[in-house]
């Protein structure tokens, strides 16, 4: 029991400090981007390296995985509490949305298109 709890801590440190990592970028930057997307990036390069153990991190993740609903409540909240300036602008919301999709989409389709062409072309 004490092991799983140390596992528990170690998990929630390490995923605190990259979010506290990310967020001080995001500060000392002054940058539109959230500090939570620095931290996801941070911790994405130091499970890449091999520098952190995916299970050091396991433990952590599943538990905010299986109770992720309870983090978006304040999310919905703060949807409820700004519709009407949501109602107002729902046009261009949808329209950047469908936009900027459509856009990666087309993207991806010819990169993936050029990519696949090229390594036919060499198989020949």
């Amino acid at each position: 029991m004490p092991k799983k709890i140390l596992n528990y801590a170690l998990s929630f440190a390490l995923i605190m400090m990259c979010l506290w990592a990310g967020n001080t970028i995001q500060h000392f930057f002054s940058l539109t981007v959230p500090g939570s997307i620095f931290g996801m990036l941070i911790l994405f390069a130091l499970l890449v390296s091999g520098l952190i153990k995916v299970d050091w991190i396991k433990p952590g993740a599943q538990f905010f995985i299986r109770y992720m609903i309870v983090l978006f409540v304040p999310i919905s909240v703060g949807l409820m509490d700004h519709f009407p300036l949501l109602a107002a602008n729902a046009l261009s919301i949808f329209a950047s949305s469908v936009g900027a999709t459509t856009l990666v989409l087309v993207l991806l389709a010819l990169g993936l298109q050029k990519i696949l062409t090229a390594k036919t072309n060499k198989e020949s």
